[in-house]
Order: structure tokens, then C-alpha cells, then sequence
């Protein structure tokens, strides 16, 4: 059972001046009062925009408490701004005195399995503060994704697209669709291409191509090692709406339109899906294609005559780690591997990663990763190394892996974690996190202001789990205690 896919649009990189901003940004969120929210910005799309509206309507200020909202849902406010920022630039150092006190029995919960670890570190300063098993190398299913997103930041930039190009031959005959690796090109895309396209050929006085479609960019293995799966398609270097063929958790009643997010039936063919549409669109535009599109390069001489590109990277890491989207996972990984120059595949991407997080001076002992979006049992990764990514991407002096903490899912309210943490008394809010779930492999890793207006990043693993939910409630229980400790001075 692989980690649930949930979340919302895209959303483009805050652009934060100080630190203080930063960890604002990116932990408080929607959580605090609708003033802090709207001076907190950039609320312009997407899921801080729902974050915002959300908070406004609730019409709390300053996070003092003001009761309950009207319905009795929904959590407690959270501490006010001046207080979580002051904390923030406080200049005495955190000691973690009571964390082993408030963590050491929750990480006892028979809920967690033989095998679970914990850590949790002071973002401000790296010290860290509790320590259970924290260098213990474990599966950490989807919060791989942490790691695969902060290496592709690292390599490529935050600004980095990622083209779809359609060439042509010197006569304009022939025409190569080429993919560059975007999971999320759209019809809108095609039809863009398709509209250049059509045009291009109409002014050569071409009416008539050939169509081929190039996946070469992409090598390996098109399948993940766990099979056809409606968690992940084939992973190609061309394909639409990430070879969704419907349905979803992210569609609404019986409504006929594709999700972009959740469990999906995926096509098997998915370069070839992209080219017959792409063929239509032009044959929709007077452009007949000879035959059925078919694999093929470009042939000598061709030139681009038409090119559309995904979002910035930022926004592609804040959906996969939103939604914990497996395919734009895999994405990111091969895009790292092509700037390393290393071979467009799951072993290709895997050393990719492992030698960018290491010129970031990360814990990398008995570090593995098998594929990029932790659906392979064999990613090995620690609670250390999960938290410290966490606390880097918060770095003042990398402010290119901020989308790390502002993809991360809001505890109560976005993402894998909207319907968790959800008790009005608990830490809704407070906590953003990366979810983790395979069947007996359960995993949790973020970021927390606890009670002292401290910023701290945690991650909880465990294995061998006999119960999803038990051991979810175990790992929540983990993150609650951490805000609520107020232990940290």
C-alpha cells in the first residue's frame, strides 16, 4: 500500500529575506491569525492561498484564542507572531532538557513495530536535541521524496523547466515529438505545441508528416521495480497528465475529468498515448499524419519548431511533496542524474542523489536510494539524515531548497495530512510534515514550532508495523509532543 496522494496546485517560491521570514513562511503558515498570514506572503495561488482563506474566514487574530470555530472542527490557534519570531532569533541555545522525558515512552507504543527511530533537532542552531536510534539507516518509504527534491534543488535551481520540443526535418515531413522528462505536460501543452507546430508547417506549405516520438533522454527500466501500479506510471521521458487514465482521489463525484493527484489506472503506453493525441490536434488543425505515430529521433537537420515547458522546479517540488506524487518524484530524480551526467535511470538517479546530498555535507551513513519517490523498500535513509535535509533547506545560505519546506503538507489541513492531527486541541497547524506509508513501513518527518516559539525539525521511522492507522496515531502522538513540550530552553 503505497503513500496517499493528496494536495494542490502549484504554488511559486516565497521569496524570503531573513531567516526569521523563512522559518515563518514555511512552518507558521496558516495556522496563525489572518493579520500574520497576510504579512507573511506570498498568498497569490494555490495552497497557500487556501491556507489563507481558510484562516481569514475563521477571523482569528494574532493567534490569541478566540473559542472554537462556529462548527467545532478544526485546531486550536497557534502562538502569536511576535512571540514564534522572537524565538526564533533568540540567542540562547536550545538544550532539549525533557524532550527524552516527552518522547522516550511515545516512542515505546507497540504501534511503531520492533524497529522505529526518532530524532529531532533545533533548525536555528543543528544541535540535536532527542536521539532514539537516529543514525539507524530505515525504509523510509515516501519521505525519500525529501531527499530526492533537496538534490534535484541543489543541482538544477529552483527556476529549472523542463521542455517538451517538437523538431522537424529540413522539408518539414517529418516531424519528432521529443520528451524531456515533464510528467505534468497537459493537453493545454499539446495544444500549444500543436498550434506552433501547425503553423510552422503551413507557412513551409506542409499539410501532410510523419510523426515520431523520441524517449531516448530516459534509460533503464520503464517500470518500477513494483510493477503496474496505480500509485506510478511507467516512467518516461514523454507523457501526458502522468499517464492518468481517470479517476482518483483527487476527482469529485462521478465527474469524468482526470485527477492530478491520488491513485489513478495508468496507461501503459504512455509516449505513445501523448503522440496519437499530439497527432489528432494537428490533424484538427489541417495537418493530416501519414500512419500511426511510431519511436523514432530526429533525423539529421531537423530543427525545434515548436516548445512548451512545466512549471519551475520549485513549484513541481512543492506539488510532489504536497501531494507526495510519485511520478514527479521520479522526474526529479532522472533530472538530477542528467546534470550529474549520469545515465536517465532509477541506478543512474540513485548515485545522482547520493553524490549531490553529499556535496551538501549531509549524515549519508548506510544511505541508499533505489528510486525517487520511495516506493523501493530498498531506499535506506536515517531519522538524522531526514531532519537535517529539513534544517538545511532552511539554511540562509540556501535559499534554493526553500520549496522543501513550503511544499511541506499542514497538519489538519493540506496534503497527506489534512485528515490527520485534526482534534481541535492537537497541533493542526503548528506541524508540517512529510508523510511515509508501505505496507508495515510507516514515517514521519518536519518541521514543529513548539511551545517555546522554537523552530525544530523531527523525523519519527518505523518498521515492521502491524497497523497503518495505530501507527500513524503513534507518529502524530510524536509530532503533538514535540509542539506542545515547550521543553527545548
Amino acid at each position: 500500500m503505497c503513500d496517499r496522494e493528496r494536495g494542490c496546485s502549484e504554488v511559486p517560491v516565497p521569496k524570503v529575506t531573513t531567516w526569521q521570514l523563512s522559518a515563518g513562511s514555511a512552518v507558521i503558515g496558516l495556522a496563525l491569525a489572518a493579520g500574520l498570514i497576510a504579512a507573511s506572503g506570498p498568498w497569490d495561488s494555490g495552497q497557500r492561498k487556501a491556507e489563507r482563506d481558510w484562516a481569514a474566514a475563521r477571523d482569528l487574530t494574532g493567534g490569541a484564542d478566540h473559542g472554537s470555530p462556529a462548527h467545532g472542527a478544526g485546531p486550536a490557534p497557534a502562538p502569536s507572531a511576535p512571540g514564534v519570531l522572537a524565538a526564533l532569533g533568540s540567542s540562547s541555545a536550545p538544550t532539549g532538557k525533557g524532550l527524552g522525558k516527552a518522547l522516550g515512552h511515545l516512542m515505546d507504543d507497540p504501534a511503531l513495530g520492533p524497529t522505529a527511530g526518532g530524532v529531532v533537532i533545533d533548525a536555528a542552531t543543528g544541535m540535536r536535541l532527542y536521539g532514539s536510534e537516529a543514525d539507524r539507516p530505515m525504509t523510509p518509504a515516501s519521505t525519500v521524496k525529501l531527499a530526492t527534491m533537496t538534490a534535484g534543488l541543489s543541482a538544477l535551481g529552483p527556476d529549472h523547466r523542463i521542455a517538451t520540443t517538437v523538431t522537424a526535418s529540413p522539408d518539414g515531413k517529418r516531424l519528432t515529438l521529443k520528451g524531456g522528462g515533464d510528467p505534468t505536460l497537459d493537453r493545454d501543452g499539446l495544444v500549444t505545441l500543436a498550434d506552433a507546430t501547425a503553423k510552422a508547417l503551413h507557412d513551409r506549405g506542409v499539410s501532410s508528416v510523419r510523426i515520431a516520438y523520441d524517449t531516448s533522454l530516459y534509460s533503464g527500466p520503464l517500470l518500477h521495480p513494483i510493477g503496474p501500479n496505480d500509485n506510478i506510471a511507467p516512467v518516461s521521458a514523454l507523457m501526458t497528465d502522468e499517464g492518468r487514465l481517470g479517476g482518483g482521489s483527487g476527482s469529485s463525484g462521478s465527474s469524468p475529468e482526470k485527477a492530478d493527484h491520488g491513485p489513478a489506472p495508468r496507461t501503459g503506453d504512455p509516449a505513445g498515448d501523448t503522440a496519437r493525441t499530439f497527432a489528432s490536434l494537428l490533424a484538427a488543425r489541417s495537418v493530416r499524419c501519414q500512419g500511426a505515430p511510431s519511436p523514432g529521433k530526429s533525423p539529421k537537420g531537423a530543427k525545434p519548431v515548436a516548445r512548451t515547458y512545466s512549471a519551475p522546479l520549485s513549484a513541481l517540488v512543492e506539488r510532489a511533496l504536497t501531494n507526495s506524487d510519485n511520478d514527479i518524484a521520479e522526474a526529479v530524480a532522472r533530472q538530477t542524474a542528467l546534470a550529474a551526467h549520469e545515465p536517465a535511470s532509477f541506478a543512474g538517479a540513485g548515485r545522482a542523489v547520493l553524490d549531490r546530498l553529499k556535496k551538501l555535507g549531509l549524515p549519508l551513513a548506510g544511505a541508499h536510494f533505489a528510486d525517487g519517490s520511495g516506493l523501493n523498500r530498498q531506499d535506506k535513509v536515517s531519522p538524522a539524515l531526514l531532519a537535517t535535509l529539513l534544517t538545511r533547506a532552511g539554511d540562509p545560505a540556501h535559499p534554493e531548497l526553500r520549496p522543501i519546506l513550503t511544499g511541506l503538507p499542514v497538519a489538519g489541513f493540506t496534503g497527506t495530512l489534512d485528515e490527520r492531527y485534526t482534534d481541535p486541541a492537537g497541533a493542526g497547524g503548528l506541524i508540517h510534515a512529510k508523510t511515509g506509508t508501505l505496507t508495515g513501513v510507516n514515517t514521519l518527518a518536519g518541521t514543529v514550532v513548539d511551545a517555546r516559539g522554537r523552530l525544530l525539525a523531527f523525523a519519527f521511522m518505523a518498521s515492521h508495523t502491524a497497523s497503518p492507522t495505530a501507527a500513524q496515531s503513534a507518529l502524530d502522538r510524536l509530532g503533538t509532543a514535540v509542539a506542545s513540550c515547550g521543553c527545548t530552553g
